[in-house]
């Protein structure tokens, strides 16, 4: 097993391309399509697809995973999506759509490289304890893909819900709501999510963002941990060719 300095250098090597994927996998145009044929727009689908696997439960349980949308936002957008398709099928489907995109974008990846990294991100999810991470607990509890391509554009996603929500618990014992954290680190996109007349932040905001980050990869490093040297070496190694292929390929 990966002591914590290992775990650590692990984490801070692979979050942000892991992050990067989100984009091109949410709105990439053939997630966009298969929303679009279920009747939904792209932000309904996001919201749907993303949130269904919570449930059909009401819009402040989707706002408490989502957290960085303003309420009024979701609660418009969850409530009109799931009246056009249920949500778990929505949530069910919506990760499929990751499958197709790494059958469609990982087939220059040589196999032996997808397997071993979906053997790792395989033990990191196991190990991670959902306390608290509400969209981790439902995505990783879903079926994943057979194939090598498809599972492992899954496993990032889902290692990518694992991140977010233990950002959200960093933020909040940094002393930032998570709108705040948000502001400080798009402060272009706060409209956007909902939040028209902006987001006051106290004058130390950078400082607790920062804040939050290392406690981030503080509740990351137990997870992370279980790997071994070999488990580290191919997490690292697979990482960035799975996430440059779905963002660039």
């Amino acid at each position: 097993m990966a002591d914590d300095s290992t775990a650590r250098a692990l984490i801070d090597a692979t979050s942000q391309a892991t992050n990067d994927i989100g984009g091109p996998l949410y709105f990439s145009p053939s997630t966009l399509a298969a929303g679009k044929e279920r009747g939904l727009d792209g932000m309904r689908w996001y919201i749907l697809g993303r949130g269904g696997v919570l449930g059909d439960v009401e819009a402040p349980v989707v706002q408490s995973a989502f957290a960085y949308f303003a309420p009024g936002m979701i609660a418009k957008l969850w409530n009109t999506a799931k009246e056009t398709v249920p949500a778990r099928e929505a949530g069910t489907a919506y990760l499929e759509c990751f499958a197709e995109i790494g059958r469609a974008k990982l087939g220059d990846v040589d196999d032996a490289t997808l397997a071993a990294y979906n053997d790792a991100a395989t033990a990191v999810i196991a190990a991670a304890d959902p306390a608290a991470y509400a969209l981790f607990a439902g995505i990783a509890a879903e079926d994943r893909a057979v194939d090598a391509a498809g599972q492992a554009v899954q496993n990032m996603a889902i290692l990518r819900e694992l991140r977010g929500g233990a950002h959200l618990v960093g933020l909040l014992a940094s002393g930032l709501t998570a709108p705040q954290g948000h502001a400080v680190k798009r402060p272009d996109d706060v409209a956007t999510f909902g939040w028209a007349d902006g987001v006051e932040l106290p004058a130390d905001a950078a400082e607790r963002h920062a804040k939050a980050d290392e406690l981030t990869t503080d509740l990351l490093i137990s997870a992370y941990s279980v790997l071994d040297d070999a488990g580290c070496a191919a997490f690292e190694a697979g990482t960035p060719v799975i996430s440059d292929a779905i963002c660039t390929g």
